[in-house]
């Protein structure tokens, strides 16, 4: 052993100094970056205790591109807010003005709500929107058969962007849509996530039909091995579809089966869909285009994909808001701790995941002192095994303070809860793509929409009522009685949960 140590001691030592030195160069690039404490020093721990293994983990998940395209996205954002058809549809951030359009339309709205809506203008530069009509869809079902309906009427062009397309009944049944629709001349553009939809690779042709019939269809992580590092852990988790600029379509529901007809594991798939009319459409609209020119370079602000609006039986009050690493502020998680923080009466929350950071678990846990009505409906059985029981962990804690934690356990079949819907004090609500945890909110690029009209809102408190009747209460009691063994799983789940 001596021997052998002496004979390679010059590469042992230079193989040593390399890796000591690009761990500490490391270290320095995450210092200086000012993260959250925490994941700093988790990082930190990471590369020091298993330094080969934390560097290769860093280039793979740990590189922070937050920031870096911010100023295109934002400039392109820009562009069209100043263009007339931004102006017809947008109204400006004088709240002044949105009152006076509150009073025409008999809306009604407090002062969280314009906190909010001035916080999310600012933070995402998210027009307000009045006048919208929104359907709340809660069934993948009737989801997808709207909106095949709707692509089925296209006279112009579909814009879809999602983070998971699986190959199966229902994605095939798009295809053929989607196909049609481009050999009549609509234009279609599909913009799709790649390790979302990595399911894709074992059938090449299904997208091969796609493009051959001219529908245009890119990927979110373009970049192939050794550059694949850079974009590896950025994930586009946005769900959009817009069709002829008139309608749009947001929420948690995916393209595949399970999440229209369930699965074998999971049973029933409960999700929470919009169908928006009115000027928040432009608002997706404008999130497709910017996304597609990172990906392209090219500008889609022709006035044919933001046509004259018509008009619209709603009054709903819409704000668009996203958030990701080609966004300047996380400002879905801002509105969230804001809205939290500033609760009087209810916080009502449907998350499949649940690992808040340290601000976000404050504000829970002193609204719920504070006598503030928490219910979280959470699913009941896991698709993640990691995020899941470190998400237990933070369940367990708040419940301790008073808020109710209810499993989705709908009946006779298995079911679970994907839904990511919050509200507060019966004023505001937010349906989208963002789950609680740290990788929606600080690392993939999510899009939800913030409602403040009483209506709407009221719907999807009825909505959240009729849940809790699927769904079982679990006890502080029932928390506390896991065995030795399931509480090291949770707590060494949870030490990795700000690297989730």
């Amino acid at each position: 052993m001596l021997e052998f140590f002496m004979e390679h001691y010059s590469f042992i030592f230079q193989s040593s100094w390399w890796i000591v030195s690009v761990a500490l160069g490391i270290a320095m690039v995450i210092s200086l970056e000012k993260r959250d404490p925490v994941r700093t020093l988790c990082w930190l721990l990471v590369l020091f205790m298993v330094p080969v293994l934390g560097i290769v983990f860093y280039l793979l998940f740990g590189e922070n591109l937050r920031g870096r395209k911010w100023s295109r996205r934002r400039k392109t954002v820009q562009e069209f807010l100043d263009s007339e058809e931004a102006k017809e549809a947008f109204h400006p951030e004088n709240v002044e003005t949105l009152n006076k359009l509150a009073e025409q339309n008999n809306m009604y709205y407090d002062v969280l709500d314009k906190s909010i809506m001035q916080l999310v203008m600012r933070s995402g530069t998210a027009p307000i929107t009045v006048s919208n009509k929104v359907d709340i869809y809660t069934d993948g079902r009737d989801k997808f058969a709207q909106m095949l309906e709707d692509m089925r009427n296209a006279q112009d062009h579909i814009h879809m962007e999602y983070f998971i397309i699986k190959d199966g009944e229902l994605a095939r049944g798009l295809r053929d849509v989607l196909i049609e629709k481009a050999q009549q001349g609509v234009e279609v553009r599909i913009l799709y996530d790649d390790i979302g939809s990595w399911r894709l690779y074992l059938n090449p042709m299904f997208m091969h039909g796609l493009r051959a019939a001219g529908v245009e269809a890119k990927t979110y992580v373009q970049a192939r091995f050794p550059y694949i590092h850079r974009k590896l852990n950025y994930r586009n988790h946005r769900k959009i579809c817009v069709i002829d600029g008139r309608i749009g379509y947001v929420g948690g529901l995916n393209i595949g089966d399970e999440y229209v007809h369930g699965s074998r594991k999971f049973g029933y798939w409960r999700d929470t869909h919009l169908r928006l009319e009115g000027s928040a459409v432009y608002s997706l609209q404008t999130v497709f285009i910017t996304d597609w020119l990172t990906l392209t370079e090219r500008k889609l602000l022709d006035s044919r994909y933001f046509p004259p609006l018509e008009q619209v039986q709603g009054s709903s009050i819409v704000q668009i808001a996203t958030s990701g690493a080609d966004s300047e502020n996380e400002t879905i998680y801002e509105a969230y701790f804001y809205a939290i923080a500033q609760a009087r009466e209810t916080i009502y929350i449907e998350t499949p995941y649940f690992v808040p950071d340290e601000a976000l678990l404050t504000a829970l846990k002193t609204a719920s002192m504070s006598g503030v009505d928490i219910k979280i409906i959470f699913p009941g059985i896991a698709d993640h095994f990691t995020v899941y029981h470190a998400s237990l962990s933070y369940l367990e804690q708040i419940t301790s303070l008073g808020a109710e934690v209810y499993f989705y356990d709908r009946q006779p079949r298995p079911s679970f809860m994907h839904s990511k819907v919050v509200l507060v004090d019966h004023e505001i609500a937010s349906v989208g793509t963002a789950n609680i945890d740290i990788r929606s909110f600080m690392i993939n690029s999510e899009i939800n929409a913030f409602i403040y009209d009483n209506k709407t809102v009221n719907q999807l408190y009825q909505m959240f009522e009729q849940d809790l009747k699927n769904s079982r209460r679990v006890t502080v009691e029932e928390f506390q009685k896991k065995g030795f063994g399931r509480k090291m799983i949770e707590s060494f789940c949870r030490l990795f949960s700000p690297l989730l």
